[in-house]
């Protein structure tokens, strides 16, 4: 039994401008919100930080995520092995990103007000 040894290239140029879309879109609302600081989110807090921050994480993780997705091509990979790649980055760098937004934050008070004491 002979195998045919030809081999079908398929065009994914409407992939990558679609991926390329949804990254764009997703990057341009966030210099959008950088530039013009809505009021109503750089006063609000949430868990110790303003809801812009919180926007900015969660936009960096959906396309941190979108990135493994596609150009990774985790979306062929079995359903464990997506979790695990995939979780693993989200909790490490959300706590990354946690950690470096509080002690700024903190770091900022006191270049500002002098001394600051947290009282736990």
């Amino acid at each position: 039994m002979a195998h045919s040894t030809e081999h079908v290239h398929e065009s994914n140029t409407k992939r990558i401008w679609m991926v390329f879309g949804i990254l764009s879109v997703v990057t341009i609302v966030e210099v959008f919100l950088g530039i013009i600081k809505p009021e109503i989110l750089t006063h609000n807090h949430l868990l110790g930080m303003r809801l812009l921050n919180w926007i900015f994480i969660i936009l960096t993780l959906y396309k941190a995520y979108y990135i493994a997705w596609a150009f990774m091509h985790l979306e062929g990979e079995t359903k464990g092995l997506r979790r695990a790649v995939v979780w693993t980055a989200i909790f490490l760098i959300g706590y990354l990103m946690f950690i470096l937004l509080t002690e700024g934050g903190y770091i900022y008070d006191v270049y500002k007000n002098g001394h600051v004491a947290w009282d736990f």
